[in-house]
């Protein structure tokens, strides 16, 4: 009942936006012709006769048939205004001059040529410099000849009035030429807005590729390393680091994968992504879906298993979050983790989060001495080699990502030597709490 109630409710708004819709998706050419016939009895109606534009003010002679065509062809051709401006400026101009010089009565038609003039600036082929002067020159040398004819045909109207008349029909037009330069603007300034979104979105997913490649391509050398140590020490272990290479590669690839199909969804059109792909500029979960943004445990696991002595603790009450701040949290967890393998690999890393009401703190040390070795470190324990290079921009990263949320990173040396990744992130509160 209810539905049958609101679905006959808004049936009729719904008729009206598919008769728009229908109508929009018709050409140009068919959409002015229907204008143009619509309108034509009332600018050919006697009634409306009087208000039509006069030039010479002639003596008027009754309409014959080539008169009846002059009249028509003052108002049909804007059929074709917006697909040949040209084409129907011309055409309705030489049949004003040709209806006012032998003087046919008086017509609402002759309006068109307004619109005609209109159309022209709008829509028609856009002139500029040597061009523009020359077509302006043309245009007065046409009503020059047109108002001396006028004159020679015994028009009462002076010099002031033919010039007066020009400016106006040179107003129509700069109207049109006007719109067409504000509709250029703001063409311009999406296509601005698109290039600079879609940059955005380009550094974003920069930032993931770093992210994921880093994390994985170390952790991967870490367990090559040590698998380099097991062959003499622990032959029998070196297929369980062979097994971690390999899980840390697959990882890689379907980040990657998931990154690309980002990537390619900027570049779908002029105006940045396909309606229902990435929006630009918008933190996406699809970037890391592969890495299990959130679980926080296996990322753990997968560094402990490259050899680094690391402990997770989190306390409060973890709750549902938005996919972009928990990709967020994620990302911080896995640049400190990151950077503990490339820099301090072997030494003790204790990673400390806490799910507040109003905010999430994250915590990431790193011992300034290496770890004893542990039997849950993992395949990985014999102090593998630290990784040289670095000087990337994660921690940059993290702190625009952090940012973006209202939150603040902050990392730096610790007295003993190590190093200490923090940052708190704004959370939104409860639904118990909000209610």
């Amino acid at each position: 009942m209810f539905e049958a109630t609101a679905s006959s409710r808004s049936s009729p708004a719904d008729g009206v936006r598919a008769v728009v819709a229908r109508w929009s998706a018709r050409g140009v050419l068919v959409r002015d012709g229907v204008l143009t016939i619509a309108l034509a009895p009332v600018v050919f109606a006697p009634v409306t006769a009087p208000v039509g534009a006069e030039f010479g003010d002639l003596t008027q002679r009754p309409y014959d048939g080539p008169g009846l065509l002059v009249a028509a062809s003052l108002w049909l051709p804007l059929v074709l205004r917006r697909r040949w401006p040209g084409v129907c400026l011309a055409l309705v101009a030489g049949a004003c001059a040709i209806h006012e010089l032998a003087g046919y009565p008086q017509t609402f038609a002759s309006v068109g040529l307004y619109v005609a003039l209109y159309s022209a600036g709008a829509h028609g082929e856009r002139a500029r410099g040597l061009r523009l002067v020359v077509s302006a020159a043309v245009a007065a040398g046409l009503f020059a000849l047109f108002a001396l004819g006028l004159h020679g045909r015994g028009s009462p109207q002076r010099v002031s009035d033919f010039v007066l008349m020009y400016l106006v029909l040179v107003a129509c037009w700069a109207v049109g030429r006007s719109v067409r330069a504000r509709r250029a603007g703001e063409e311009e300034r999406r296509r601005i807005g698109a290039q600079m979104a879609t940059a955005r979105e380009r550094a974003r997913i920069a930032r993931e590729l770093h992210d994921v490649v880093t994390h994985h391509v170390t952790a991967m050398v870490v367990q090559a390393d040590a698998a380099q140590y097991l062959l003499a020490d622990a032959p029998d272990r070196v297929a369980v680091g062979l097994g971690a290479i390999s899980d840390s590669g697959r990882r890689a690839l379907t980040d990657l994968q998931h990154l690309l199909g980002v990537l390619k969804a900027t570049d779908d059109g002029p105006y940045g992504p396909a309606p229902g792909r990435a929006v630009p500029g918008e933190p996406s979960h699809e970037a890391g879906r592969g890495s299990a943004p959130g679980d926080l445990g296996a990322l753990v696991e997968q560094v402990r298993a490259a050899g680094q002595p690391v402990e997770l603790t989190e306390r409060g009450e973890r709750r549902p979050l938005p996919s972009a701040l928990e990709l967020a949290v994620y990302r911080v967890v896995q640049e400190a983790l990151t950077n503990a393998l490339r820099h301090a690999p072997g030494h003790g890393t204790r990673v400390r989060v806490h799910h507040g009401e109003d905010a999430i703190e994250v915590e990431v040390t790193t011992g300034g001495a290496p770890a004893r070795p542990a039997e849950s470190a993992g395949p990985a324990v014999a102090a593998p080699r630290p990784l040289g290079g670095g000087g990337g921009h994660g921690l940059e990263g993290l702190r625009e990502r952090v940012g973006v949320f209202g939150g603040e990173l902050h990392a730096g040396a610790l007295p003993d030597g190590g190093f200490a990744v923090r940052a708190r992130i704004p959370a939104p509160a409860p639904a118990a709490r909000r209610a």
